[in-house]
């Protein structure tokens, strides 16, 4: 993978030296950065491929706001030549393909979301039951980034190779960067869906919590063309927990 920096931004990314195919953007959950995807890498090595460290995290540090991260795509594929692209995220990383799709749907292959949730249609009272334990991590995390990161993983990942490896990746998120967070919210109930020209999946892990359960169903239910599958044997981060299982489901929508 090719490191760049895109220009007039603080965003960094990677691309493989793969030329022609179709290409795919890998967006990764809060806390960690691009190498959340490493498992992904040799298995789409025939795409073009593009991991990103999103504002706040790993190397992608200075001016900028996450909610602009769509923007941020954009120039990517304006910069790399890319006309159409398949989008994957995990966690946020699903929020943001979503506003993505929402701003750009004609330059849409795929769209593949990860323990999210239908940022068009988001009923509020779904996350009344995770608002307790999200304050008390917060809290965890201005005072210990080891203690905050020792209990996100357990929260976030089910086998013991991913909890170590998304672990290390929360150490090295910074207590200043929680201030990139904070628009995420802009983005959620800001749009209509509209028709959708490309094939919408929509995952979650067996593990994974009840509320991220009922929303992946509710939104698969809402999309009668989507396509819904739940992760045996994983968590949150389905591509770190299994990810054989995950790269044949992924591999079989990418256009």
């Amino acid at each position: 993978m090719i490191e760049k920096k895109l220009e007039n931004t603080s965003i960094h990314y990677w691309i493989n030296d793969t030329k022609g195919g179709s290409a795919i953007i890998f967006l990764h959950p809060a806390f960690a950065n691009h190498t959340c995807f490493d498992t992904q890498l040799d298995y789409f090595k025939d795409f073009r491929v593009i991991t990103i460290d999103l504002i706040g995290h790993g190397k992608s540090i200075g001016k900028g706001t996450i909610k602009d991260t769509a923007i941020y795509i954009n120039q990517i594929m304006e910069t790399e030549k890319i006309d159409k692209i398949n989008l994957v995220g995990i966690s946020i990383g699903a929020i943001l393909v979503q506003d993505f799709a929402n701003k750009y749907p004609d330059k849409v292959s795929s769209l593949t979301c990860i323990g999210g949730y239908d940022t068009n249609n988001f009923d509020k009272n779904l996350q009344k039951g995770n608002t307790k334990q999200q304050i008390k991590m917060m809290l965890k995390a201005i005072f210990s980034i080891k203690a905050f990161a020792k209990d996100n993983k357990k929260i976030s990942a089910y086998t013991k190779e991913a909890q170590d490896k998304f672990y290390n990746m929360n150490l090295e998120f910074k207590k200043s960067s929680f201030k990139y967070l904070s628009t995420l919210s802009k983005l959620v109930n800001k749009y209509k869906t509209q028709k959708r020209d490309y094939p919408l999946l929509i995952g979650v892990g067996q593990y994974d919590n009840d509320m991220a359960k009922k929303a992946s169903v509710i939104w698969h239910e809402s999309e009668p063309n989507s396509e819904y599958i739940e992760f045996s044997g994983a968590g949150h981060i389905v591509n770190m927990d299994t990810p054989e299982q995950f790269n044949k489901v992924l591999k079989k929508v990418i256009r």
